[in-house]
C-alpha cells in the first residue's frame, strides 16, 4: 500500500486562523469570535468562519490547500460519469451507503492512483478505513467545493431515501444562498411598498415572471431565467414551512415578517403546473387602523342603513360577492362598529385575516375535522352576543347560523354570489328551508372594489351619451347624493402611479333590508329578478348605479366601473 503525501512548507504550517488574517480575508474580531465559538461547540476553524459569514468556502480552500498540501480540484479535474465512482467504490468492497455517508467520493485517475474527495480529507480515521480497503492502490486526497461534491454524490445511484435526503439537502443549499435571499427579499419589500395584495410567481419552459396584483390588477415586475426559479421556490417554501422537496402536490404555507415598518402575515399557495410549481403569496397586515365603516367608501344613506343593521339584536346579515372584492374587510368594520365591549364577539375564520381587540378569534383546522360547523357548535356554548362566520359553505353550516339567530344572536356572515337578492337563492339550493330564510335573514349586502383615479393625472372627459341619461336619472331618484355638478374624470398615467391612471380602491355597494314583501318573496320562492322590482320600491339601487355615483363625483372612471360590474346589467 501506498500512500501520496505532500511537503508542508513552513509557511503553510502556521494556523489557518493567521494564514487569513495575513491574507486580509478575515479580521481579528472575526478570528476571536470563530475561536470562542470553536472553543464552546467544536467544529474545524474554517467551517465555523463560512458559517458565521466572515468569509466565503471559495476564499477559505484555496488557504486550506496550501496550509495543508492537499490540492483543491477544479470541475474539469472532476469525473462526469457515475461508473468512475461506482467502479472504484466496487473495487474498494465498501457499499455506495457508506461513502454517501461519510460525504466521499473516489475515483480511478489514468495512472491508476484512487482519488479522493471528501469535505474533510484529512480526517485520519477515512483515510486510515480506505486505506485498508484498497490495499495496494496508492490514493491522493483532495478539497472539492461543496457543490462539487453534492453534484458528485448525486452520480451515485442510492436508496429512493437517500435520493430523497440528497434532493432535500441540495434545494436547501439553494434557498440558503446569498442572491436568493436577497431577490425573494426584495420581491416581497417592493410589493408590501407598492401596496400589492398578492405576489404571483409562475413559471415557464424558459423564464419566470413575478407578478403583483395591485388594486385588483395584475402587473408584471420581474422576469427571470427558469434556471434561477428552483433556488426562488425553495426559498419561499423554507421560509413559509412547506416540504421543498414535494413538487407533486398543492401545499400551503406561512411567513410572518415585518418589512416597510409593518408586521406582515404572508399566507404562500404553491399549485403544480406543466412547467413548476405556481407560487402566490397573499399580503396581509397584522393590524389594520382604517377598520371601519367611514372608511369604506359608502355613501351617507347606505352607511346609515348598515350602521343601523349592526346594532340590530339578533338575524343574520349577509355580504356577498367574489373572492377579493372586500368581503372580510367589510366585516371586520362592522365588528368594529358593534364592538362596545358590552357584547361577547366571537368568530370563526379560515384563515383569521386581521387580529381585533376584544374580539374571541377562532382558526378553523379543516385536516383535524375542527370545521366551521363544528367550531359554531362550541361557539354557541360560549353565550355570545354576535358571531362572524367567514363564509356559510354548506347545509350544516347554515342550518346553524339560521338557528343562532332565532334564538338571539347577530350573525355576520360572507355568500359566494353576484348581487344581494341573490344570496336568499343560494340558501335555499343549499337546503335551507325558505321559512327559515325568510325569518332569520334581516339583511344582505353586496359588493365590489373599484380602482380610484390618480388625483396626479385624471383629467376631465365628457361620458357617452347613454351614461349621461343614466346619470339624470340616478339623479332624480337620489338628489342628496348627487347635488353638485358632475366631475367626470378619465386615467391618464404619471409615475405617481405607475402608468396605470389608478390608485387605490373604494367600494361600490347595494344594499336589501329583508321587508314583509321580500320575506313573501322569499317564501314563495320567487326569483330573484323578479325581486329586484320589489327591492326597487324600497330604495335598492345596483351595484353599477352606485358605480356610476362615484364616477359622477369623479372618484373613479365609467370604464372601471363597467369593468368590474360586467357589461350586460339586465336590468341596464
Amino acid at each position: 500500500m501506498q500512500t501520496v503525501e505532500n511537503p508542508f512548507s513552513q509557511e503553510s504550517q502556521k494556523p489557518i486562523g493567521a494564514l487569513l488574517q495575513a491574507r486580509g480575508l478575515i479580521t481579528s474580531q472575526d478570528l476571536d469570535k470563530a475561536l470562542a465559538f470553536q472553543r464552546q461547540f467544536k467544529g474545524r476553524l474554517g467551517s465555523v468562519l463560512v458559517r458565521m459569514g466572515a468569509l466565503s468556502e471559495d476564499a477559505l480552500l484555496p488557504v486550506l490547500s496550501e496550509q495543508l498540501g492537499l490540492s483543491l480540484l477544479a470541475v474539469d479535474q472532476l469525473p462526469s460519469l457515475p461508473g468512475e465512482i461506482l467502479g472504484a467504490i466496487q473495487l474498494s468492497g465498501l457499499s455506495p451507503e457508506w461513502f454517501a455517508d461519510q460525504q466521499l467520493v473516489i475515483w480511478e485517475g489514468a495512472d491508476g492512483v484512487i482519488h479522493c474527495a471528501s469535505r474533510n480529507p484529512i480526517d485520519s480515521n477515512l483515510q486510515e478505513t480506505l486505506a485498508i480497503a484498497m490495499g495496494e492502490y496508492s490514493q491522493s486526497w483532495h478539497f472539492v467545493r461543496t457543490q462539487d461534491l453534492e453534484r458528485l454524490l448525486k452520480l451515485i445511484q442510492l436508496s429512493p431515501e437517500a435520493e430523497y435526503e440528497d434532493e432535500v439537502a441540495h434545494l436547501r443549499e439553494l434557498a440558503e444562498e446569498a442572491p436568493v435571499i436577497e431577490l425573494v427579499g426584495n420581491v416581497l419589500a417592493q410589493a408590501i411598498d407598492e401596496g400589492a395584495s398578492d405576489i404571483h410567481i409562475e413559471p415557464e419552459e424558459n423564464t419566470f415572471e413575478v407578478r403583483y396584483r395591485i388594486d385588483g390588477v395584475m402587473q408584471a415586475r420581474l422576469n427571470q431565467p427558469r434556471e434561477r426559479f428552483d433556488a426562488v421556490a425553495s426559498r419561499i417554501k423554507l421560509i413559509s414551512g412547506m416540504d421543498i422537496a414535494e413538487r407533486r402536490l398543492p401545499q400551503d404555507g406561512r411567513i410572518t415578517m415585518r418589512a416597510s415598518g409593518a408586521d406582515m402575515d404572508i399566507r404562500v399557495s404553491a399549485l403544480p403546473g406543466v412547467h413548476g410549481e405556481s407560487i402566490v403569496m397573499r399580503l396581509l397586515p397584522k393590524e389594520r387602523s382604517n377598520l371601519n365603516l367611514e372608511w369604506l367608501g359608502m355613501e351617507a344613506d347606505h352607511l346609515a342603513q348598515f350602521s343601523r343593521w349592526v346594532q340590530e339584536p339578533h338575524g343574520i346579515i349577509l355580504v356577498t360577492g367574489p373572492t377579493g372584492s372586500g368581503k372580510s374587510t367589510t366585516l371586520y368594520a362592522a365588528l368594529d362598529a358593534a364592538n362596545d365591549r358590552s357584547k361577547k364577539i366571537i368568530t370563526v375564520e379560515d384563515p383569521v385575516e386581521y387580529k381585533l381587540a376584544g374580539v374571541t378569534q377562532i382558526q378553523t383546522h379543516s385536516e383535524i375535522g375542527y370545521d366551521f360547523a363544528r367550531a359554531l357548535r362550541a361557539i354557541l356554548r360560549q353565550d355570545p352576543d354576535v358571531i362572524m362566520i367567514g363564509e356559510i359553505r354548506d347545509l350544516e353550516t347554515a342550518e346553524i347560523a339560521v338557528q343562532s339567530a332565532l334564538t338571539g344572536h347577530l350573525v355576520l356572515s360572507t355568500l359566494h354570489t353576484n348581487d344581494a337578492l341573490s344570496a336568499f337563492t343560494r340558501l335555499l339550493d343549499m337546503g335551507v328551508e325558505p321559512f327559515l330564510v325568510a325569518s332569520s335573514v334581516r339583511a344582505v349586502q353586496a359588493q365590489r372594489l373599484v380602482r380610484k383615479l390618480c388625483d396626479q393625472c385624471a383629467r376631465p372627459a365628457e361620458p357617452p351619451p347613454a351614461i349621461v341619461e343614466i346619470s339624470l336619472q340616478l339623479r332624480e331618484l337620489y338628489p342628496t347624493l348627487l347635488s353638485q355638478a358632475p366631475a367626470w374624470r378619465v386615467p391618464a398615467g404619471c409615475p405617481h402611479c405607475r402608468g396605470s391612471g389608478y390608485r387605490g380602491r373604494i367600494g361600490i355597494y347595494e344594499l336589501v333590508e329583508v321587508s314583509p314583501a321580500i320575506k313573501n318573496a322569499v317564501m314563495q320562492r320567487t326569483t330573484a329578478g323578479e325581486m329586484v322590482g320589489l327591492a326597487r320600491q324600497e330604495g335598492y339601487r345596483s351595484l353599477r348605479e352606485d358605480g356610476l355615483i362615484k364616477a359622477w363625483r369623479g372618484l373613479t372612471s365609467i370604464d372601471e366601473v363597467l369593468r368590474v360590474t360586467g357589461i350586460g346589467e339586465s336590468e341596464e
